[in-house]
């Protein structure tokens, strides 16, 4: 395969974000066995191509929509690059081998949130972006999924309580880091014709309901000590520092200098900020 045809299928499969949602599954996995062992790649690689498979079945069902956008019009299939036909097909084959590394891998359960993600994200989600602008918000329980996967692939019951905060965590977590966007392309999706907060709300107003959300999503991840899922003191004290400059960095939107604000940059440090909090639980349960 030569670098051309590589580029377009990380482009295909937005290899990043399936990467980390399949980092989620690790996580979960850790929390449910206190361990990380060559199992725990088991559904992680399961995750990884259902993910990648799905995001690919994305690009296939929104190529009409992406030629109308500037930011998705150089995609593969909207700029020529590769054949609508091609990408079912790629599509198709990784989903399959994914639900098929969950169903011979792992076990029921895990299978069945395997397959419900997928059609979730594309059966429901991917349509009800064109009806509803608040169409993230059922959207986030795929954000949820992954480490659900983990913890039942490592035995766990997700009757037990302790894995709430992470599914919710990371349920919240998913809107504030998706209206990010809106603020940087609202304008085009509604050139698309498509729903979008802008054409409902100032940008001002768009910024207080992201913030509302980023500080539920740092609370959240405070509550973390108290369902046992964190043992050491100083991981925990990391945590509660790293709410605080969640908090602290984005209100810089509401600023003296709020005009100069950068949804993308306060994207780019929500997504730091899940990951250093994935990173610190993980540790704690694996020392």
């Amino acid at each position: 395969m030569n670098q051309k045809k590589i580029k377009i299928l990380l482009e295909l499969t937005k290899f990043k974000i399936s990467l980390f949602s399949s980092l989620t599954v690790s996580v979960g996995y850790i929390l449910a066995t206190g361990s990380l062992t060559l199992e725990t790649f088991i559904p992680t690689f399961g995750i990884l191509f259902l993910a990648c498979g799905s995001s690919a079945l994305n690009h296939y069902q929104e190529r009409n929509t992406d030629k109308l956008m500037k930011r998705t019009k150089g995609r593969p299939i909207p700029s020529g690059r590769i054949a609508a036909g091609k990408v079912l097909t790629v599509s198709i084959i990784l989903c399959f081998l994914g639900l098929l590394i969950l169903f011979l891998g792992t076990n029921q359960t895990a299978f069945l949130l395997g397959l419900f993600a997928l059609m979730w994200y594309n059966g429901v989600y991917t349509n009800l972006k064109k009806v509803t602008a608040f169409a993230v918000v059922p959207g986030s329980l795929i954000g949820s999924i992954p480490p659900a996967i983990g913890w039942s692939a490592g035995g766990e019951s997700l009757a037990d309580p302790q894995i709430w905060p992470v599914l919710f965590f990371f349920f919240i977590w998913q809107i504030p880091h998706f209206w990010l966007l809106i603020l940087l392309y609202g304008e085009q999706y509604e050139n698309a014709g498509l729903p979008s907060m802008t054409k409902l709300f100032s940008v001002r107003q768009i910024k207080r309901l992201i913030f509302i959300w980023i500080i539920a999503t740092a609370v959240t991840c405070t509550l973390f000590p108290f369902f046992g899922l964190v043992k050491f003191s100083i991981i925990n004290i990391a945590l509660y520092g790293l709410a605080i400059w969640l908090i602290f960095k984005s209100s810089r939107m509401f600023g003296v200098n709020a005009d100069n604000y950068s949804p993308g940059s306060g994207f780019r440090v929500i997504n730091i900020y899940a990951l250093l909090v994935i990173m610190l639980i993980s540790i704690d349960n694996l020392i």
